[in-house]
């Protein structure tokens, strides 16, 4: 199964940065490493349905099961003792990675209410973009009906780029929606 947004990397978009930043080399072209979706689960301290709810909505979103994450130290103020669980995450890689990507470009995004297109400033300064999502539901495989509670997610795209406009580029070239600031 070849994917589109791979291909398109490979035939039109390495040309175009390789012109774009006059690299000598294929190799010095930015590509996309990984993308982690993390998402923070407070409630599930008090609350294991919310934990149990979570990994089954992240399985059918990325087609991979999460990773539970548990708390490092005790917080008092928020209840929470060491080693319990407070969060899921997903790496995804490859043919999943690039499975995802375009389904969040091409079918998520565009169905968030009064979107305009994303910030181009979310950049860590070495190429990385992240994103909040405030709500599952703009993912198509998510069924209205079967949630019990609207939850947000961070998106985390890692690239090989050196700077953000690098990796500011990849992005657009690979279509993310980015607005004009």
């Amino acid at each position: 199964m070849t994917l589109k947004l791979k291909k398109q990397y490979r035939e039109s978009i390495v040309p175009n940065l390789m012109k774009q930043f006059n690299y000598s080399n294929i190799h010095q072209v930015p590509q996309l490493v990984k993308i982690t979706i993390n998402r923070g689960l407070g409630e599930a301290a008090q609350n294991a349905k919310a934990l149990d709810s979570s990994i089954q909505e992240l399985s059918v979103i990325t087609g991979q099961r999460p990773v539970v994450t548990r708390a490092k130290k005790a917080i008092a103020g928020f209840k929470i003792r060491k080693g319990m669980p407070i969060g899921l995450m997903v790496t995804l890689r490859r043919e999943r990675m690039y499975s995802f990507l375009e389904r969040l470009i091409d079918l998520a995004l565009p169905r968030i209410r009064d979107f305009r297109g994303i910030s181009p400033k979310s950049f860590d300064g070495r190429g990385n973009y992240t994103l909040g999502i405030r709500e599952q539901l703009i993912f198509p495989e998510v069924d209205y009906d079967s949630i019990d509670q609207i939850r947000g997610m961070d998106i985390t795209i890692v690239t090989t780029a050196n700077t953000d406009e690098e990796g500011r580029a990849l992005l657009r070239e690979l279509g993310m929606p980015f607005r004009d600031n």
